[in-house]
């Protein structure tokens, strides 16, 4: 059976992966061995996300009835229901449900009252806390399909020690980066000497490690040194898969969605207010401005290097009129270069204009030339890929590690 879970956790404390760490001891102490436990990132762009929009799949061999139970009795016990956002969701199923649901609340938006109807098509068990949001992640989570999974290590905090500042060794944190890298990723920050993988917030977490395969992630934990932990669990994901991401066209982009946009570049990069870079990306009339935040440091580079003409394929999710870029491919480069009027091939002077459409004249001599003088200039950048460092890297943005 499987039995998904969300909205427990508030920006205050708590986490949903904690809970779903914690049930899944617990079922295994009651006899019901835990095959597998999912951590699914949802729509980045939800507003009524507490944090990462996450939300957990545990794949169960035991009682739906008895499971359902003491998830739901773990759930009114740990969740922050204090807070106004938190509204968890609890469902337990026999059978997979279609994974069109799991697809849509990734990509786009769903409803409490379309989740119900996947639900009952499935004949699950249900139940949902305060106004029972939750149960569009816990749906979408018993729903899920990885065609693309990726896993991530999380250590948990002793309950005595949260809310206070964290101890884990940095030095052994880019040691387990550079053992580890490109089975492991976004561990730490090298380009911007950061650490990624601990939290800031006052949730259980202590650290994470994120990485291709189960092995890979225990080889990089078992070289971080920290506080103890009371509970380490490596869970099944969809982050770094770009499972968020659709193909859109210029000037017909939805809010709130993220997309791959190809489109020729239209003016020069400016860089406004905050250190943020803007571009414009166009397709005949139709222009969508493209946007990387001071947050995303060097990146904002690339944008500044673009010229005119350039032709590029951009990444990241459409807010407030802007494509927030995760990642740039540059398809190809425009000739960049300036024109003015030539020389004089008899005696060297600069040509001016000779009136429109009628080419250059030369005053001194009298001499006729059709064309302008173009000096091409070197490019400082290649076409490919670029990202956005780990440091801005967001959980379902596919790292260039793991291939374009």
């Amino acid at each position: 059976m499987l039995l998904g879970i969300d909205d427990t956790d508030s920006p205050s404390g708590m986490c949903t992966t904690y809970l779903g760490a914690l049930l899944a001891r617990r079922l295994i102490k009651m006899h019901m061995p835990v095959l597998e436990v999912r951590l699914l990132r949802l729509n980045p762009n939800v507003i009524y996300k507490t944090r990462g929009n996450a939300a957990i799949c545990l794949e169960v061999e035991g009682d739906t009835d008895r499971v359902f139970e003491t998830a739901c009795e773990m759930v009114a016990g740990l969740a922050h229901f204090s807070h106004e956002n938190t509204n968890p969701g609890v469902v337990a199923v026999e059978n997979r449900p279609p994974p069109d649901f799991y697809r849509k609340a990734v990509r786009d938006f769903c409803t409490i009252e379309e989740a119900v109807a996947v639900l009952g098509a499935a004949g699950a068990r249900y139940k949902g806390f305060k106004n029972g949001r939750g149960l569009i992640g816990a749906t979408a989570a018993v729903c899920s399909d990885l065609p693309d999974m990726t896993f991530e290590y999380l250590t948990y905090r002793n309950s005595n020690a949260f809310g206070t500042p964290r101890s884990v060794d940095r030095e052994s944190l880019f040691d387990a980066e550079s053992s580890t890298f490109p089975h492991t990723w976004d561990t730490v920050d090298i380009e911007n000497n950061c650490v990624v993988c601990v939290p800031h917030t006052p949730d259980p977490v202590l650290f994470g490690i994120r990485g291709e395969s189960p092995s890979w992630v225990a080889f990089a934990r078992m070289q971080v040194n920290s506080e103890a932990t009371e509970v380490e669990q490596i869970f099944v994901t969809n982050q770094g898969t770009d499972a968020h991401l659709v193909d859109g066209e210029t000037g017909a982009l939805t809010e709130g969605c993220s997309y791959r946009v190809t489109g020729t570049v239209c003016s020069h990069a400016q860089t406004g207010r905050g250190g943020h870079v803007s571009i414009e990306i166009g397709n005949g009339d139709m222009v969508t401005r493209c946007m990387a935040y001071e947050p995303t440091k060097g990146f904002r580079n690339v944008l500044r290097a673009l010229w005119p003409g350039d032709r590029v394929l951009v990444t990241g999710s459409y807010k407030g009129g802007s494509i927030n870029l995760e990642k740039v491919c540059i398809i190809t480069l425009s000739p960049a270069g300036t024109t003015r009027p030539p020389v004089c091939p008899s005696c060297g002077a600069r040509m001016t204009s000779a009136g429109s459409l009628k080419g250059y004249k030369c005053r001194k001599c009298g001499a006729h030339e059709k064309e302008p003088q173009v000096t091409l200039h070197d490019r400082t950048i290649a076409p490919g890929w670029y990202e956005v460092p780990p440091v801005a890297r967001r959980h379902l943005v596919k790292p260039l590690c793991r291939g374009p």
